[in-house]
């Protein structure tokens, strides 16, 4: 476990008696924990790559992990509308399991956090077999892989493939598939996409509507519009993010791609 370097001493030790703050934990892998081992409503504090006294509160949302900014100034922590003198104050305020709207229109009560400390059993398997598939390789032919998982949900207005109108679907984008539903209650997905077939992502602004994009596949162009231009922008960020962890491309390059063909489209 680490801190940042500024971080004073009493600053630490206090953190250290939150149970459920994890210290330098990535997002990959709170996102990992909270959706394997988690349940709705689970939630994590961790260290944010921001900077110093910059926090991020991981909360598990059914099928996906939204992540929250929490900051600590002077010994007070602001989180959402809130602000807390001291930490006492910050973890009262969760043990009344508050509820939260993020601005993709998903609410969550945060039921339960998630504890640093988990008991686990001392229990190993015995090795039976062990040879080698290959041979003549070296370290520079091990490379570590791993998905992102991507998570995100909320509502999306889409564009029928034959009728052209417009209707409000629930979307879920976990790793590589984007879902979409009739509604939000509904358990079996309209269509499922497969975002290692898509071979772009993209602003829209040919439509008489504001905030669209596209996606295309080999199989079909899928027209979306957000009410919001932030959220239009973290979905195609998003997707972006899976397709260049697909096809091992840069993902600033691709980002600039699309910037650039944004602004070309407003000029």
């Amino acid at each position: 476990m680490s801190f940042y370097s500024d971080a004073s001493s009493e600053e630490s030790d206090e953190l250290q008696s939150l149970g459920w703050y994890h210290y330098d934990l990535s997002r990959h892998a709170a996102e990992a924990l909270l959706l394997s081992n988690g349940t709705d409503g689970s939630y994590l504090l961790r260290s944010s790559k921001e900077g110093p006294g910059c926090f991020a509160l991981s909360v598990r949302a059914k099928n996906s992990v939204k992540h929250f900014h929490v900051t600590r100034r002077d010994g007070s922590y602001a989180f959402g509308f809130n602000q807390f003198s001291t930490l006492q104050d910050f973890v009262n305020h969760f043990a009344n399991q508050p509820l939260l709207g993020s601005d993709a229109g998903t609410l969550m009560v945060l039921k339960c956090p998630y504890p640093w400390r988990v008991e686990e059993p001392s229990i190993y398997e015995s090795v039976r077999v062990h040879t080698a598939i290959q041979t003549g390789r070296t370290e520079t032919d091990l490379v570590a892989n791993a998905p992102s998982l991507g998570t995100k949900e909320g509502y999306l207005v889409k564009q029928g493939a034959v009728v052209k109108s417009w209707k409000q679907r629930w979307f879920t984008l976990n790793r590589y598939e984007l879902k979409y539903f009739k509604d939000k209650e509904c358990d079996e997905p309209i269509r499922t996409l497969d975002l290692r077939f898509c071979s772009a992502v993209q602003f829209d602004y040919s439509q008489d509507r504001i905030n669209c994009f596209w996606s295309v596949s080999f199989f079909l162009q899928l027209m979306m519009m957000m009410v919001m231009m932030s959220a239009e922008h973290r979905y195609i960020r998003i997707s972006c993010f899976c397709l260049c962890d697909e096809s091992d491309c840069n993902s600033a390059d691709l980002s600039y791609k699309i910037r650039t063909d944004r602004d070309n489209r407003q000029r």
